[in-house]
């Protein structure tokens, strides 16, 4: 699994989906998104609290 986002980078990106009404959706973004969603789940527990750290 390939890194290449920093955990601030990670939050920021899912802070500009938020903004853009973006679906949040884990399935959608696995697949819109794959790369942002490799990175979330490598520095998060979850994509939920990836989410919720973002906030």
């Amino acid at each position: 699994m390939e890194v290449n986002m920093s955990s601030e980078e990670v939050l920021s990106e899912i802070q500009d989906l938020k903004a853009n009404g973006s679906n949040l959706n884990k399935k959608q973004v696995k697949k819109t998104n794959p790369q942002l969603m490799r990175n979330a789940l490598h520095y998060f527990p979850s994509w939920d609290e990836a989410i919720e750290r973002s906030e």
